[in-house]
């Protein structure tokens, strides 16, 4: 790491120069190739995408989304001349655009079940040819445009559906800038001096910016999500203004301590550098834990998500001693230069004092830590996945007006139909089916039953629920169709029923995720356990990260669920009623909080590290080690807390779960964890921490974060700093 960080240093002008050639080649390259992504959605093996399948080969009408444009008259009825020529009309646009499969009206003759009792709201169903995922964004505002002109006083005219919410999607580019110009104010807090400030922000601004564009080639190689270049922004930008601040950090220490600039840049990367590299790898292999799942879409978020996080390390690594040369002594502020020429010594700070205080008690400052945490993870106890539905939507939007007036009109589970899709292949089976028709309006919850398409030995049923599609009873309802009423009436014959939908779909990815989380846990755990054990030479260390990491997930998640499942936090951000966890949530945010968490205990105990390595005294080692990097910790976490609450300030339920739940975990694995619990249990734990068997010694390789004590290469070059005026 020395070489590379020396010869950075002296051929600074080539490596920045390099940088901004490659990045600028880089979008070249994705601007040529443009970006090929696939927003499909399926659990292969699944009732809901067998379901799915059949209805694109057998009724291609039926298998793209399904979307509805709802009206309501304050006066009158929507059967009145005026309003059903002007809906007629629309409705016709509608069908001729592209991208639209069919418009069922209900002005046509089997209309009549598309508009209330009272008379006062109808809608009609605009089938697309492909699912939402799938469409093309200025197709669906077209339909939506078209929709939106006829309205007028006494006349509201909403849309729903997923491909609907799609185009009122804010940017996550707005949250990401939002997030960037909090980190600013922290660094600039933090280090007392603008160029200081600038550094780390450049250094993971050039990273994001080369991994973002790496993933349009990547999309031609394997299906990646469109949300995918937006997460990765936001994870890139929280671990490389980390990165980059944790190394900074040790550089200007460095200055400070009387070293040259090269010198002090030499040995941060020697220190840092090595700790960078661990972590971030580490949360590339947190990340690429979701392939073990397999499935398509989330190979493609993970591997996607890990450009970024790999760019920024190598950025950290590469352009930021560069950096380091260009500016000099002017990386600290006016007033710590005066004070080193004047050869002020540093005061204790506050962090110091605190982690003395750690020392004296860490019997019982554990108990306190860890009472906290587990109170927090009490809610986590009654987790439940699933999907919340529009009606959680932001009030102002189409989506949750067009969700409330079919919940008046027609019910609440109107919002989510089931789609029963049947193969018949006898006379039995159809004898079955039709004996199917007339069992399911008598199945508890169910509202309504109606027959929706038929062709070549394929039929669909549209199964009305009477709750809302988020709710529990809707996802038992599902169950009792799979599990007792279809396979009750299909014994004995080859008739086979597979229950479809969104709402299906929903809940086999609640079940999945459920089923896959404890191997995935498993996996990422393993896998970073084994890197801790080669990195530390311990076997103690790894064992309590992992157990810390559980913990702040568990608390994390016990957070979230009482903000969102509960209630106690959704209504006060515009974020609808209380109601289940999204299903994905657990899986995605579980990878990017263990591998966030390992960054810290990775910084924390590779300082600890280095105390021990040079006087065997667990005691300093532990103490050392919390206090200086107390500071760099609290001021990383801060900076992540800013960029994943920014996602609150969206409006949207499902990205808010996603921004509070890791900065909920971020905060207490920062101010709880790191500076409490871990620096205790390690005093606890005294020499045993560095423990590790004789034979494993042998076999590991030597990856140890600090590397071996040699006094610091004399600078050969002529010193070209900038004169600092006095």
């Amino acid at each position: 790491m020395s070489a590379i960080a020396r010869w950075c240093f002296r051929h600074r002008f080539l490596v920045i120069a390099t940088w901004v050639i490659v990045l600028i080649g880089l979008g070249t390259l994705a601007h040529g190739v443009k970006s090929n992504y696939n927003n499909s959605f399926s659990l292969p093996g699944t009732d809901s995408t067998t379901a799915q399948q059949l209805l694109t080969k057998a009724v291609p009408a039926q298998a793209g989304d399904s979307d509805t444009i709802v009206w309501r008259v304050s006066r009158g009825t929507v059967r009145d001349p005026a309003v059903t020529a002007k809906l007629s009309a629309v409705l016709r646009q509608i069908s001729a655009m592209p991208e639209v499969a069919a418009v069922t009206s209900p002005y046509g003759s089997h209309g009549a079940a598309q508009i209330s009792h009272d008379g006062r709201i109808a809608y009609a169903t605009v089938n697309f040819t492909k699912q939402a995922g799938l469409l093309a964004s200025a197709d669906i505002k077209r339909v939506v445009n078209a929709a939106e002109a006829v309205r007028a006083p006494g006349l509201d005219v909403q849309l729903g559906g997923a491909a609907i919410e799609n185009t009122e999607q804010p940017s996550l580019g707005i949250t990401a800038m939002i997030g960037v110009l909090a980190a600013a104010v922290v660094l600039f807090l933090a280090f007392g001096s603008l160029l200081a400030m600038l550094l780390p922000l450049a250094a993971a601004i050039a990273g994001v910016g080369g991994g973002l564009m790496l993933i349009a080639p990547l999309s031609h190689a394997m299906s990646v999500v469109n949300i995918a270049p937006d997460l990765g922004a936001l994870i890139g930008l929280g671990v490389g203004i980390d990165y980059a601040l944790f190394i900074v950090t040790r550089h200007r220490r460095g200055l400070q301590s009387g070293l040259t600039p090269q010198e002090a840049a030499v040995a941060a990367i020697n220190t840092s550098g090595r700790a960078v590299l661990l972590a971030g790898t580490t949360v590339c292999i947190a990340l690429l834990g979701l392939l073990v799942l397999g499935t398509s879409f989330l190979d493609g978020l993970a591997v996607a998500a890990v450009l970024p996080v790999v760019c920024t390390v190598v950025a950290a690594l590469t352009l930021l001693p560069a950096l380091l040369g260009l500016f000099g002594m002017r990386v600290l502020s006016g007033r710590q230069r005066r004070a080193l020429a004047a050869g002020t010594p540093a005061r204790a700070g506050l962090l110091t004092r605190w982690a003395g205080t750690v020392q004296r008690r860490p019997g019982m400052l554990a108990a306190a830590a860890t009472a906290v945490m587990l109170v927090l993870a009490i809610p986590v106890l009654s987790l439940r996945l699933g999907s919340s539905d529009q009606g959680n939507d932001p009030s102002a939007s189409t989506t949750r007006q067009a969700y409330d007036l079919l919940a008046d009109g027609f019910g609440p589970g109107f919002n989510g139909p089931l789609l029963l899709v049947a193969q018949t292949h006898t006379s039995a089976d159809v004898a079955a089916l039709h004996t199917l028709e007339t069992t399911l309006p008598r199945v508890p919850d169910v509202a309504a039953v109606t027959p929706v398409a038929a062709r070549a030995g394929t039929e669909v049923i549209a199964v009305i629920p009477r709750t809302s599609p988020e709710a529990t009873a809707t996802s038992d309802l599902i169950g009792t169709l799979r599990g007792s009423t279809i396979p009750g009436v299909a014994r004995g014959t080859t008739l086979q029923v597979y229950v479809g939908g969104s709402t299906a779909t929903f809940a086999d990815f609640a079940s999945f995720a459920g089923a896959k989380l404890p191997w995935f846990l498993a996996a990422i755990i393993g896998l970073s356990f084994l890197l801790l054990v080669v990195a530390f030479r311990s076997v103690l260390i790894p064992a309590t990260a992992a157990v810390m990491n559980l913990l702040a997930g568990a608390a994390a998640f016990g957070v979230l669920t009482a903000f969102f499942q509960w209630g106690w936090g959704s209504d006060a951000l515009g974020l609808g009623k209380a109601g289940p966890i999204e299903s994905f949530l657990p899986l995605v945010t579980l990878a990017i909080l263990f591998g966030l968490s390992m960054d810290y205990q990775v910084f924390l105990v590779s300082r600890m590290n280095e105390e021990w390595v040079h006087g065997r005294d667990n005691r300093q080692a532990v103490r050392t080690g919390q206090a200086e990097t107390g500071r760099v910790i609290t001021a990383a976490a801060a900076i992540m807390i800013c960029v994943f609450a920014a996602f609150s300030l969206m409006g949207m339920r499902g990205i808010a779960e996603f921004g509070i739940g890791l900065a909920a975990a971020v905060a207490l694995d920062a101010f709880i964890l790191r500076t409490v619990l871990v620096p205790a249990a390690m005093h606890l734990f005294g020499d045993a921490n560095w423990w590790l068997p004789r034979w494993l010694v042998r076999g590991l390789p030597n990856l140890a974060i600090e590397p071996p004590e040699t006094a610091p290469e004399p600078t050969r070059e002529p010193v070209r700093e900038p004169v600092v005026a006095r």
